[in-house]
């Protein structure tokens, strides 16, 4: 049985009604939500479906949740025996689940009459049509990596890229050398059931009404415009928080979604005590684990470069910390956090530098908040993500990796060293606020973004009355 929960203050009439319905982690919750209270902005009656082990993250106002199941109601994918095993229960309840809850609306007053789901979850387009509903795809990469994963679906880019076909030139992709290429690309045995994912969600693309991307027209207009004919999107993006771009929707300051809890207070009191651009902020994501090595060569690096830093280590990963590091550090000059706010500590006028695994999210706060970065890429979209951020974008330096596949201290201090007060030091924090200038614009009314999601919303209305 799908159970509804509702935000007292979420809309309770209206003829258009849009279910959002993200794939369960943090990276993918965040932007689908965004989006959710976007459309809400805008006169839409926005209800987002998850998880029952999602679901007690979510707090945001003007938008309803509703549960889906992904059949391991309790844990999540924690409970599940793979990633493959994850996905296709996902598929089989989940699909029997948002059948459930779109006929759950028909005879009311707000019946759904769109399904926006992560493009990850191919399978609600087919629900959504069997039930008669207009459906979006949501893509929450890049653009630059929608197209590579577009091409390889479409028979234009074989996988694994061999070393004659390097360096890799697609449409309007820079080219990418091999260090530069999604993990999956390489070694694609390694993640079968993620590179089978990735590629599938162009598999019924065609039979979707629209494709939205997390991203703007100002940052990858060219990528975007070469994969038109086969991936038609709108870049919508960046989905953060509206009191960080254009402040349109009124105390719009937070996701509305942590799956932990955030040490706002003692992060914040502490941001407040340094000068200005002279903290180091460092975060990982949500999912990257660091060897014990590299958490330790990442533990003395940032000791050694001689600025403040303030280091988020979830709990699961602080048994990876030299003994001796915490007790080797003053108090006022490294701050070791289990979680925080990451867009109040990078909005805060103290942050010179932010050191990450560059996943698209961070990635785009980063260039949203104009905060020069060092990216230490993991895993995933990260490398490209990084290609573009120093190559490209200009706004950050990407950290090397040595033979054994480890940024050593002296290459973490070397490259904090570059962007705080290197030769490019005033080149990168120039591109940095040039491309903060270019995000606000986009979701400033007016704005290639907020003309694309007002598209949407009039074709939309169209649709419905039509019928």
């Amino acid at each position: 049985m799908v159970v509804m929960r509702r935000e007292s203050s979420v809309q309770e009439e209206g003829e258009d009604h849009v279910v959002v319905i993200p794939y369960p982690g943090q990276g993918h919750i965040n932007p689908l939500l965004q989006f959710a209270k976007r459309l809400a902005s805008k006169g839409l009656k926005a209800t987002m479906a998850t998880t029952p082990y999602a679901i007690k993250a979510i707090t945001a106002h003007n938008v309803a949740v509703e549960l889906i199941s992904d059949g391991f109601d309790e844990g999540g994918f924690a409970e599940a025996s793979s990633v493959k095993a994850y996905l296709d229960s996902f598929e089989s309840a989940g699909s029997r689940t948002l059948t459930e809850l779109i006929k759950k609306y028909e005879n009311t007053e707000c019946p759904i009459t769109c399904v926006v789901y992560d493009s990850f979850l191919v399978w609600a387009l087919d629900v959504a049509k069997q039930n008669g509903v207009c459906a979006a795809a949501f893509f929450t990469n890049s653009a630059a990596i929608c197209s590579i994963f577009c091409y390889i679906h479409h028979g234009m880019l074989k996988v694994p890229i061999e070393t004659e076909d390097l360096p890799v030139k697609i449409g309007g992709v820079a080219e990418l050398g091999r260090d530069d290429l999604p993990t999956f690309l390489g070694t694609p045995g390694a993640y079968p059931a993620y590179l089978s994912m990735k590629v599938n969600q162009y598999n019924n693309l065609s039979k979707t009404d629209w494709v939205l991307c997390n991203s703007f027209q100002a940052l990858e207009d060219e990528e975007v415009k070469a994969a038109s004919e086969l991936w038609p999107a709108k870049l919508i993006g960046p989905m953060i928080p509206s009191s960080y771009l254009d402040g349109r929707i009124k105390g719009d300051k937070g996701y509305g979604a942590s799956l932990w809890k955030p040490l706002c207070e003692p992060c914040m009191n502490w941001l407040e005590s340094k000068v200005s651009e002279s903290v180091i902020y460092v975060s990982f994501g949500s999912m990257v684990s660091l060897s014990i090595k590299q958490m330790e060569e990442v533990a003395w690096g940032l000791k050694n470069c001689g600025w403040s830093f303030m280091w988020v280590v979830r709990e699961s990963e602080q048994s990876k910390l030299p003994n001796e590091f915490l007790d080797s550090i003053q108090e006022d000059k490294g701050l070791v956090v289990s979680w925080c706010n990451q867009l109040e500590v990078l909005a805060h006028e103290s942050i010179g530098c932010f050191v990450t695994h560059c996943g698209w999210n961070s990635t785009t706060e980063g260039l949203a908040l104009g905060v020069p970065m060092v990216g230490m890429p993991m895993w995933a979209d990260q490398s490209t993500n990084a290609k573009y951020i120093e190559d490209v974008w200009r706004v950050g330096i990407r950290a090397k990796e040595d033979e054994s596949g480890v940024v050593g201290r002296e290459e973490i201090e070397r490259c904090v060293g570059e962007v705080m007060e290197g030769e490019r030091s005033e080149e990168i924090r120039r591109n940095a606020r040039k491309v903060r200038k270019l995000s606000r614009e986009a979701m400033s009314e007016g704005g290639s973004s907020d003309k694309n999601i007002d598209e949407f919303v009039g074709q939309l209305m169209s649709a419905r009355n039509k019928k």
